[in-house]
């Protein structure tokens, strides 16, 4: 970058700008801007270990000294701690530097041991990289070098090797300030200081897999890596990963045609290079061999093995018969897990065979007229002045995104206002929160937003509400009520909508959503369970798990005559289908996806797919033929051309080379906004607790409890409590109750938690040990529960 006078191009002058000299090269840098920072923007690589561009510095490793002119001569100074200044000069490979640099490396290699071989990081190793670069090439030390004990499990996920740990301090900052679990820290001091967990407590971290990434050496390993191969055997393409909506930017890599790992890539609009750890792990279940290879057709023996042709034909005709009694006997449920592509295709056959019936969401989402509010995107919700949470705890389902808004609220100027029925990770983080009872919160909103302190906070900035489905057992109109009171108190407030599922938005966008007022997925398996649909199809998807009553669906599995499941695994909603089509998982095939605020990125395909399995739009297309209703495509390219043509908001995606890296947003129409309405809830009974359902990072998902390094983190389901409710239940911690509502209970053990709010009781969803789903009727408004000892 040149220098330029502005006296002489007539420009007003940059007042961030610093004119600095790298390797006699003049350049402009940023005012505070760290010297090794700009020195990458000019290619000139200086050495490091402990600096990570995410991180703040601290000069750990001493590896990165460059020399800088001062006006007393040549200076020695550590570049990843050190703020470029006008008329900077700066010299990185001086003979003094050079002799810096091999010393500090010949200290560092002094115990580390000389297990390039048989070590996980060798050949994308940056210590053994720099020892080649800018090491002595020998070192004078002949003393044993000092051993411990390894690998240390530090959780189900990490292994430690201290011999090899440069104490660098990049685990120990992440865990701490990145993620906020400071699980892992030095000990000791001096010669004998060493990267540990504290004594019985795990590295139980959801984020532990990055430490793993910025390790610099061998010294933290991930269990499902370890010597499972090479860098240099590795085959990869850059994707997005689809586990939930954030849609974190990912390389996928492979080895002899299967997935051997994810690793997080850094771009400013996303992650920043973090992922969570089921997100980089679940990769597993993609190799895991309960896959389906082959279409599935029920016969007298159960399920079998069958051809592509006679599977689609027995498809096809079921849903002949049933379109000849109406459109309204055929119903499709599912499509988020797929592609944009995928869900275009599906939405196409459906609209030409009439099907009105469809819905990507299962019950747990909002109206999709969220997504035509004024949108805000991640970026612009991480630099509001004020953000507002009417959502779930987002470090339990949306992970990285609670990190981006962590890092808002510590570390730059935003405040955030959050309404809850029970604690978040974000409560500590947050400058007011506010506790309501579920159906409550539309209330508790208005009366806080009308107090002089927080309406001085709203005119301060940008507002934006980050609005999601907090708890499954209450109405979701009780949180688009809430946010209908921000916006009456801020109404040029803009909304990030959190809904959980993976490409939900895209799929909806693309056409998977109730057409002619046909009514959501719930309205689906009401009308099921009424014996109204002759055939149901399954788009990935498994109500019995993810749908909140499951008795609804399995009274709806019950009339429905014949169910057709297109999925990777068998699961509990397929094993009784009909028809079992295998489609090609995350990893398998290419397409678009959409994340939460409206993104649009690639999905890149890296190995063959399992068996005969195949991507969801090539199923729709073949089973389209079949029913004589082609939907005109033949390729993914020709697909993608016609969802970009025919869906205005997919427009700015028309050259596929926008979706790559930090991909492109969709195109937006006018917002439209959102009016209060008056539903209302009836008092709680003093006796009883008002019932939160939630999901957890960890639950029976098909893609965790079939990856090996993650099935073995899922808990038993318990009912959590304030502690001051034990007492006026009359049972100790551990014991198991009778939770009941509305004539039916269930028996589950009892936790008292500091984070549940008094008068409500918390359910983690969907989790293993108790069935909890005979409490929850979709049909009310709220779930009220009465608690009492088993006697």
């Amino acid at each position: 970058m040149t220098i330029v006078d502005p006296a002489k191009t007539g420009e007003v002058a940059d007042p961030n700008a610093v004119n600095i000299t790298i390797n006699g090269k003049p350049t402009v840098a940023r005012k505070g801007e760290l010297i090794i920072a700009a020195a990458d923007r000019t290619e000139d690589f200086i050495p490091r270990f402990c600096y990570h561009p995410r991180m703040p510095s601290v000069g750990m490793c001493r590896q990165c000294l460059v020399e800088v002119e001062t006006p007393r001569g040549p200076k020695m100074v550590v570049s990843c701690v050190t703020p470029v200044a006008e008329g900077q000069v700066v010299r990185t490979a001086t003979d003094s530097v050079k002799k810096a640099q091999e010393g500090m490396l010949e200290l560092l290699l002094a115990n580390h041991p000389l297990d390039c071989p048989v070590c996980d990081k060798g050949g994308e190793c940056p210590l053994q990289d720099q020892a080649f670069s800018h090491g002595p090439g020998e070192s004078r030390f002949v003393e044993e070098k000092r051993h411990y004990e390894k690998p240390i499990a530090i959780s189900d996920i990490v292994y430690l090797d201290r011999e090899r740990c440069i104490l660098c301090d990049r685990c120990t900052r992440f865990a701490d300030e990145v993620a906020g679990d400071a699980l892992i820290s030095f000990i000791s001091r001096g010669n004998d200081t060493q990267v540990m967990t504290f004594p019985d407590e795990p590295f139980s971290s959801y984020f532990s897999g990055n430490t793993v990434q910025i390790c610099p050496v061998g010294a933290l390993t991930a269990k499902s890596y370890r010597f499972k191969a090479r860098p240099w055997d590795l085959d990869q393409t850059e994707s997005t990963c689809t586990s939930c909506s954030v849609g974190c930017r990912t390389v996928v890599q492979s080895s002899r045609d299967e997935l051997v790992r994810y690793q997080g890539v850094d771009i400013d609009p996303v992650n920043w290079g973090w992922l969570c750890d089921r997100g980089r792990y679940n990769f597993e279940s993609v190799n895991s061999p309960d896959r389906l290879t082959k279409p599935l057709v029920k016969t007298d023996a159960g399920l079998e093995a069958t051809s592509w042709s006679v599977a689609l034909e027995n498809a096809a005709r079921m849903i002949r018969l049933a379109l000849a009694k109406g459109p309204r006997s055929v119903a499709i449920l599912g499509g988020a897990r797929g592609t944009n592509e995928d869900a275009f295709a599906w939405a196409m056959l459906a609209d030409k065979l009439g099907i009105d019936q469809r819905d990507a969401q299962l019950g747990d989402g909002l109206n999709p007229e969220v997504f035509n509010l004024n949108q805000a995107t991640i970026d612009e919700a991480c630099a509001a002045s004020t953000i507002i949470l009417l959502a779930p705890d987002l470090k339990e389902e949306l992970p990285v995104l609670y990190l981006r808004l962590r890092d808002s609220a510590q570390k730059r100027k935003s405040r955030i206002i959050e309404f809850s029925a029970h604690d978040s990770g974000l409560t500590p983080h947050a400058w007011r929160t506010f506790d309501y009872e579920p159906g409550n919160q539309a209330r508790v909103v208005r009366d806080a937003l009308s107090t002089d302190e927080i309406r001085e906070q709203l005119s301060r900035g940008q507002v934006v509400v980050v609005l999601g489905r907090a708890n499954l057992a209450e109405n979701e109109m009780f949180a688009l009520q809430a946010a209908a009171a921000v916006f009456d108190a801020a109404p040029n407030a803009k909304v990030l909508p959190v809904l959980r599922r993976g490409n939900v938005r895209g799929a909806v966008v693309a056409g998977l959503t109730p057409q002619n007022d046909s009514g959501d997925a719930i309205d689906i398996l009401r009308s099921a369970a009424a014996g109204k649909i002759d055939c149901l199809v399954l788009l990935g998807a498994d109500p019995i798990s993810d749908v909140a009553d499951a008795g609804i669906v399995q009274r709806a599995f019950a009339q429905v005559k014949n169910l057709i499941s297109i999925d990777t695994m068998l699961t509990g909603s397929n094993r009784n289908a009909d028809v079992v089509l295998p489609a090609a998982a995350y990893g398998e095939k290419s397409g678009t996806t959409t994340n939460l605020e409206g993104r649009i990125s690639n999905l890149s395909q890296k190995i063959t797919p399992r068996g005969t399995s195949r991507p969801d739009w090539m199923i729709a297309t073949e089973l389209g033929i079949a029913l004589g209703a082609d939907i005109g495509v033949s390729s993914l390219e020709q697909l993608n051309q016609k969802l970009v043509a025919t869906i205005g908001a997919f427009s700015s995606s028309k050259d596929p080379r926008s979706t790559r890296g930090d991909g492109v947003l969709m195109t937006r129409e006018t917002p439209v906004s959102i009016s209060s309405s008056s539903v209302k809830v009836l008092e709680r009974n003093a006796y009883n607790l008002r019932l939160v359902v939630s999901r957890t990072m960890y639950d029976r998902a098909q893609s965790t409890l079939a990856s090996p390094s993650l099935v073995g983190i899922v808990n038993d389901a318990a009912i959590h409590v304030h502690p001051s409710e034990l007492a006026r239940i009359g049972v100790a911690e551990g014991t198991t109750v009778r939770v009941g509502a509305e004539g039916t209970s269930i028996v589950a053990p009892i936790k008292a938690n500091n984070r549940v709010h008094r008068g409500v009781a918390w359910l983690p969803f969907n989790h293993t040990g108790v069935d909890i789903n005979p409490l929850l009727n979709i049909v009310g408004d709220v779930t009220d529960v009465r608690i009492e000892p088993i006697k």
